[in-house]
């Protein structure tokens, strides 16, 4: 039985377009308007990524760090995240959630434990920035044994031997991380360039969706098209930012610009 992050690709290749993916941060910029945006930008996401909170996210660029910092603020911790997960997931059954953050929390709840709440809140996915391949082989078996993906991540220095072995061992999605840079909104190389890696990678993994992120934003997002699907956060965290601070709705405004975004691939 397929997927649903499987089917959201399968989907996305029928109408002959990437699929949009959104990143948020649980609990920004409150617990309620964290679940509201969700609800809100799933009419035009194919797949929806939600981070679970960590107090020193060293992959993370500004703008998702202050979002973090916002959420922290306001109590949100790992039972509000899935609590979130399990209330959107509640509304939109068919709609593919991943779950993205750090293993240290996963090591302190204790990694059946942690797979045991993703289950009851109906996560589909998982992306852990700090476990890389191979030290996460155990904990993504686990993850498959439970209907769960494991998203690996690939960067431009990964080099072709150890590209081969983490395609291999891969589930149905992986993450290319466009640049050597934390996230942000300013793409920090040529959209010619990306292209050319991602292209080097899909000739060892054909049947497998690969994913960019790492500086998409609207100003970018149509050039990189030729893609199975693509990434925005750190432009989504920049407008709940903006947002909060001229105190305007954080809903409406992402609603917005993913709205954008997705004519953009259309």
């Amino acid at each position: 039985m397929k997927s649903l992050i499987s089917k959201a690709f399968q989907n996305c290749k029928n109408e002959k377009r990437p699929a949009l993916i959104t990143f948020t941060v649980a609990g920004d910029n409150t617990k309620l308007n964290s679940l509201k945006i969700l609800n809100t930008i799933s009419k035009y996401a194919d797949i929806l990524e939600l981070s679970f909170l960590h107090n020193c996210p060293i992959a993370d660029g500004s703008q998702i760090q202050n979002s973090t910092y916002r959420a922290l603020k306001n109590g949100t911790t790992l039972k509000d995240t899935f609590q979130i997960a399990k209330n959107f997931k509640l509304k939109n059954p068919n709609k593919p959630l991943i779950l993205m953050g750090y293993y240290n929390l996963i090591y302190q709840t204790g990694e059946n434990n942690f797979l045991k709440r993703c289950k009851i809140s109906k996560v589909d996915g998982l992306i852990v920035v700090d476990l890389p391949y191979p030290e996460n082989k155990k904990f993504a078996k686990k993850c498959k044994n439970k209907s769960i993906s494991f998203v690996q991540l690939l960067s431009p220095t990964t080099s072709k031997v150890r590209m081969k072995k983490i395609i291999k061992d891969s589930h149905e999605m992986i993450y290319y991380i466009s640049m050597l840079s934390t996230t942000g909104g300013r793409l920090k190389v040529s959209p010619k360039i990306i292209l050319k890696n991602y292209k080097n990678i899909k000739k060892f993994a054909k049947y497998k969706n690969v994913v960019i992120g790492f500086g998409i934003t609207n100003k970018t997002i149509a050039s990189l098209k030729r893609t199975d699907g693509l990434v925005v956060g750190s432009q989504l965290c920049k407008i709940i930012n903006d947002s909060v601070k001229k105190r305007q709705n954080p809903v409406t405004k992402v609603d917005k610009i993913v709205k954008v975004l997705k004519k953009k691939l259309l």
